[in-house]
This record gives C-alpha cells, structure tokens and sequence, in this order.
C-alpha cells in the first residue's frame, strides 16, 4: 500500500517530483523513492507503506532490464527498460509468482510489486484479469515508449490524471495534479449536492478526472486511449447480474465458502493485521471468520471508537463481541474535546468533498496510534446483502411512481407546498420525472433536490452546470438487484471506499474489505436475488451462525457520531456560512454541513 505520482511526455512543474513525495508521505510513511527517464520526458514517484517484503528489495518505483534465467534478454533481443509504480495488493501474487517461475524467471524479492511487473513485461494488460486484489498502477516501457495506468474492477484504490497537450500526469490524490488558474467544474459540484460525494469519472478540478474503476488508460506518443480492461460480456456486465442457480450447494454453504476464501486472502500480510469492530454484523463476520482461518491461537487485534454520550455509544457491544472471539480490544472512548479537535485535520485531508467519512478519520488514526499497518473492514456487507432501507424504499418509490399514473402531477403539488428543503420536496421532483430507477434512488439517498443542487453549484462557482442526467446502464430485472447494482456502483464505490482510502491513508494505514472482492462477488452472485437478498441480512447470519445472539438481534442502525454537536459548538462560524451564502434553504443539519465542506475544499 502507497502514494504514487507521476508524467509522461514531460513533467508538468520542475518542481513535481518533490512535491509529490511530500503530499503523498502520509500513503507511505516507510520510504520514498523516484524514477526520471534520461530525456526528463517520463518520470514516476512512490512512497511506501511497507506491507509484503519488508526489505529495500520491496521498494519502488521497481526497475527491471527483463532477462531469462540463462541470461538472454527478453523476446526482442533488447534489453528495454520496465518501470512500475504500484498502490495496493495482489493477494493471489504467490500463486501467479509460482506460474512464472516455471516460466523462467527469477524473482529477486518476495514482494508482489515484482509479480506484477513480470507479469506486465511479459503479458502486458492481458495480466490484469489474473490479479486478485486491489490496485493502482503505472507501467512504463521505455522501448515502445508507452505507459499503462490501470485500477482494480471494484474501484477501491484512486488513480487521478490529468492531460495537458500530449503530457499525462497521474497521482494518488488530486491535490498533486491542481495547478494555479484550474477551474471548478460545477458539473461535479451540483452532482456532489445531489449524491453527497462527487461520482467517477469527474472531480472537483475541471481538468482532473479518475480512470474509472475496471478501466486502463493507455498512453503513447500518438495519444490517450482510456477504456474498461474487464471482459465484459452477459455474466459479467455487472458484479452482481446472476439470478440462477447454477450449483447444488446451499447458498448458506456456498456463501460460507466464499466469505473464508476471501478472508482468507486478505489476510495476507508480513505485518500484523487488525480488524474495525462495530456493533454490527458485517464486522463481526470478518472477525469470526479471521478467527477460524487463523486459528485459536491467533493474537487478534480489533478496534473501536465509544462515545460518553449513550445515545452514540456502541463500544459495549463491540468489545463484548471481542471478547467472545479471545481478540485484544483497543477502544477509543472520545470526549467531546477530543473529537472537536480531530475536525480541523480530518477537513485538511479531504480531498474530493464528502458528507461522511469523519468515522474512518477516527478509528484509523486510533489504529496507527497501536501500531497497526493493516486492517479489515465489513465495509461492502450492506451493499451485497441488502443491509440498508434502500432495498425496501427505493422499490416501492419506483413502484409508487407507476401506480399513481395521472394523479402524480397532483400529489407532487401538494407536496410542494411543504417548506423547501424537507426530504418531501425531493418525493415531489421525482413524481414530476420519469420515475426510472436512478431517480428513485436519489429520491431515497439524495441530499437536495436536482434544482436545489443546480442553483447551489452556480452560485458557488458563477457557472451553470450541466442539466443532470438521470441515464444509467441497464439494471436487473429484479428491483432488490437493481438496488444492490446502485449501491455497488454509487453509494460504495463513491463515497465509502474512497472515504476509506483518504482517510485511512491519511494516517498511513492499509484498509482492506473482503467483502469488496471480484472474485467473492462472482461466486456469491450465482445465488438467486430472492436468497441473496432477504430481510436483516439472514443469508449472511446463516452462512456464519457464529455471529452471537446480541449482535443478531440488534436493530440496524449505522455507526454514528455526536459530529452536529462538536460542530455547532466550535465551528458555528463555518455552518453560519454555508447557510449565508446558500441561495436555497438548508434547514436540516447534513444539507448545511454539505455547504460546509464544499465551501472549505473550494477555498483551497
């Protein structure tokens, strides 16, 4: 797990290399190292958080002058240059080693950066679809003077670029490609109102965009080509489109299967790992299950924040549940004090504007504060599983849409005579709309109404944004898969992993989710929808009956922290803001502290 940066086609500042190791520290507190091609035209940077092979044979950028174990070079007959940044981990990398060492090679490290590599120099973009894990990389071959940029299918590490001309430059985070004069792109601002979270491809910056996730961008002299490296095809046009059967297992059976196979990969590590410990279920899953793949006489290490206030307090159940499965709890029991005083550098760090998050912040630095390098998270159980009220509400909004037929015009009058800024208001745009899935979901998960969040992003940026687009791929038939689809692709991908990666990253932690896991979600999908999906998550409470009765009997309710309160009580000012310079009203405390945060990352 690390930072990476860097340019082809000539750096974009003379000064980049240097501020980008310095922005990118915190991913890769263990060390930093750079690459320049002899013209100055390409260049790559990394710092390291040292995960698989602790010892400077790990390091990168990682160089390799391919030759074969007698000594010959590589295909050609030329001894070209490979060069790879890399931010991640390929937890199958031992198996896909042991495939080229009966090739030929000899590896010089036990690091699965070096895994990569050959596998790149060799096979070059047709290696991706054999990774299992998560990754963001940048592969230079000096020879055909090309680059490959690519990212895991599930979108769980960033990659950020940006083109001027014909130069490219790439990063981790998007503070390193901002130059003076860029523009904000109010496009991205009103979706960032409408979603809480600014969606793939775009950012905030008009000339920054992510390579989606599942997709490669290609590089060469004579252009830029960006496309999906996934195979796609009817099983696999989405994550979760299967709704047949094809196996005689049990989907609990099947389903338990799965979750050990995926646990058990992300547990591979030179360093300890840790587990984030809710009350929740998902949580409890991981560490069941980390349980028994490592056995009794693992040290398990779990982590948890508590409050004083028992309307926030969860930390009862989370050691509880430690201690059921022998694991060491380290528990943040934060003051008020404390808390307030973690949001200065917690909005310091954000780097695309995010309505969440501050949870991650928390626990993550409570993690790195013990030592810890990895953890696991039950991040993804909700989306699979049908965790969330969505499931219900957005089925029965789209239905609702169908049923009222000519009488919709009628009741989204009445409800428009509501005070703006109540959830009724964003019911009365949808009825006037064409009632498709996406705007159902937004209906459910939205944070202001499409015109409030039209207006909101001229006002800040004197631009009119582009109308919004309510078109999305094609969705299941069944409305609980099309909800998970949606969950999947926006909520998640959007919002949690990447608060995951920047805030976790921020204190130089790995995170991991094995519930977020290709492979996982290829085998769990071939269990019909109606199984899959069932109320309180019972597929995943049967599949691991070692959950204990407390934490299955416990209401769904999310992690939540007394953030309105810390803010009102020392940052009245910037929520005073927000509400003076809105042009809509705000009235509920997450429409104002959306304001808030876009107000501060706009001010950077």
């Amino acid at each position: 797990m690390c930072g990476i940066a860097g340019f082809f086609g000539g750096a974009p500042s003379p000064h980049f290399s240097e501020s980008a190791r310095h922005s990118l520290a915190a991913r890769g507190p263990d060390g930093s190292g750079s690459w320049g091609s002899q013209d100055g035209t390409a260049g790559l940077i990394h710092t390291r958080l040292a995960i698989l092979d602790l010892s400077d044979a790990g390091r990168q950028p990682m160089e390799r002058k391919p030759r074969l174990s007698d000594g010959s070079l590589r295909y050609t007959g030329r001894d070209n240059t490979c060069v790879l940044v890399f931010n991640g981990e390929i937890y199958n990398y031992r198996e896909l080693r042991s495939e080229l060492e009966r090739s030929g090679e000899v590896f010089t490290s036990n690091s699965d950066t070096e895994v990569l590599l050959r596998l790149l120099a060799r096979e070059g973009e047709a290696c991706i679809q054999k990774l299992a894990g998560m990754f963001a990389f940048a592969f230079w071959d000096e020879e055909s003077g090309t680059a490959l940029l690519a990212r895991d299918p599930l979108g769980i590490k960033p990659l950020y670029y940006r083109i001027d001309g014909k130069a490219l430059a790439f990063a981790s985070d998007t503070q390193i490609l901002k130059r003076d004069g860029d523009n904000t792109d109010p496009s991205a601002l009103r979706d960032f109102f409408l979603w809480g979270s600014v969606p793939e491809p775009a950012t905030l910056n008009a000339a920054i965009r992510q390579v989606p996730a599942g997709h490669c961008l290609r590089y060469s002299s004579d252009g830029i080509e960006i496309g999906a490296w996934t195979r796609v095809d009817q099983e696999r046009t989405s994550p979760l489109r299967s709704t047949t059967r094809i196996s005689n297992r049990s989907p609990s059976r099947r389903t338990r299967e799965a979750l050990l196979e995926t646990v058990g990969r992300h547990l591979v590590s030179d360093v300890p790992i840790g587990i984030f410990l809710s009350g929740g279920i998902d949580s409890t899953v991981i560490l069941a299950l980390t349980r028994e793949v490592l056995g009794d006489r693992a040290d398990l290490r779990t982590f948890s924040i508590g409050f004083e206030d028992p309307a926030f307090d969860e930390s009862t159940l989370a050691r509880r549940t430690a201690e059921h499965f022998g694991a060491t709890h380290t528990e943040w029991r934060m003051t008020s004090t404390e808390g307030s005083a973690e949001i200065p550098a917690y909005l310091s760090s954000v780097d695309q504007p995010t309505i969440d998050g501050f949870n991650t912040w928390c626990v993550s630095k409570l993690a790195r504060r013990e030592g810890m390098k990895v953890v696991l998270s039950g991040l993804g159980g909700d989306e699979i599983f049908g965790g969330y009220r969505s499931f219900e509400n957005v089925p029965r909004l789209y239905e609702w849409h169908r049923r009222l037929g000519r009488l919709r015009g009628t009741v989204a009058r009445v409800l428009e005579t509501l005070p703006s800024g109540t959830p009724l208001r964003r019911l009365a745009e949808f009825l006037r709309g064409s009632g498709g899935w996406l705007e159902a979901y937004h209906c459910q998960r939205g944070i202001f109404t499409p015109l409030e969040a039209w207006s909101l992003a001229k006002s800040l940026t004197g631009e009119c944004p582009e109308r919004v687009s309510w078109e999305i791929p094609e969705l299941p038939a069944s409305p609980q898969a099309s909800v998970s689809e949606l969950e999947l692709a926006r909520y998640m991908r959007n919002q949690l992993l990447r608060d995951s990666d920047v805030f976790s990253m921020a204190h130089g932690l790995e995170l991991r989710v094995p519930f977020v896991d290709q492979r996982f979600l290829d085998s769990i999908r071939l269990i019909p929808v109606h199984e899959r999906i069932r109320q309180g998550k019972q597929l995943l409470l049967d599949a691991v009956p070692e959950v204990p009765e407390w934490i299955r009997n416990q209401p769904k309710r999310g992690f939540r922290f007394p953030f309105q309160q810390w803010m009102e009580g020392q940052f009245g000012e910037q929520l005073a803001d927000a509400q003076s310079l809105s042009p809509v009203p705000l009235n509920y405390w997450y429409r104002t502290w959306a304001v808030a945060v876009a107000l501060s990352v706009l001010k950077r």
